[in-house]
């Protein structure tokens, strides 16, 4: 009796941590390179083990076919991928914002090395994301992560398997939301800089003499770094609450 129980704890522990170490290997934050990987991996052991004994009683009985135990442990790693690169979708209206708010300030082809979407990235978009992802553990919302971890075995139950359908067009339609507040985030520095275009061209064409590419350039960045430093606030409160209330779609809190 002792051992079937010893069994089928360490069955549960490694299904839990299954879901739980893929999502932790691609949330933003927790599953950046910058964490050493004996710390990611230490966590995700540490979150499993405490989550054992809570899920237990939701979890299926060890399967004795090796097949239906792949087919679950597959099942997980996709449910598990699925909750960890949501976050990162939503970060991703940061990158959209920021490479527009670049080429409006005449700055796209400034990179730098993003830590946190671990690529090349302009200026403004390694800027917002450093920012936020500040921002998503001073003000404690990567606990919202955690816990659409936790709920998510309560709308992805292992012994039913992957929606995939379901998670695809779920992703399909959270790309083109991060897409739209990525545009609206950046709409200030839209609205101003197509007005200075249009102004600009408009003083091209009355003083043909006066050269444009070297007055306006200046003048452009200046005013976009300006409005950018006014409305970084809005931005960030904006992004915030597009991202708590997207993960919390997976939680018990309120709202979810």
């Amino acid at each position: 009796m002792l051992s079937q129980l010893l069994n089928l704890n360490l069955f549960a522990f490694l299904l839990i941590f299954t879901r739980v170490g893929m999502a932790f290997s691609l949330m933003p934050g927790f599953g950046s390179q910058q964490v050493p990987l004996p710390a990611r991996l230490s966590l995700a052991l540490l979150v499993s083990f405490l989550l054992t004994p809570v899920l237990l009683p939701v979890l299926p009985t060890e399967p004795s076919a090796t097949s239906v135990l792949f087919l679950l442990l597959v099942s997980e790693i996709l449910i598990g991928g699925f909750l960890g690169i949501i976050p990162r979708i939503f970060l991703g209206a940061l990158q959209t914002a920021g490479t527009l708010m670049a080429m409006l300030a005449s700055m796209a082809n400034a990179f730098v090395m993003d830590p946190v979407s671990e690529q090349q990235s302009a200026v403004f978009s390694t800027f917002l994301s450093t920012v936020a992802i500040t921002l998503i553990f001073v003000t404690n919302s990567h606990h919202v992560m955690l816990a659409a971890v936790v709920d998510s075995y309560g709308v992805f139950v292992p012994a039913e398997g992957a929606a995939v359908a379901d998670m695809s067009d779920y992703i399909a339609h959270r790309v083109a939301d991060s897409f739209r507040i990525g545009v609206q985030i950046s709409s200030p520095l839209i609205v101003a800089g197509l007005a200075y275009y249009v102004g600009l061209g408009i003083m091209g064409r009355l003083m043909p003499q006066l050269p444009v590419f070297f007055f306006g350039m200046p003048v452009q960045i200046a005013m976009q770094f300006s409005l950018f430093m006014i409305s970084l606030s809005s931005m960030m409160l904006v992004f915030m609450r597009y991202f708590v209330d997207g993960l919390a779609q997976f939680t018990a809190l309120p709202g979810g």
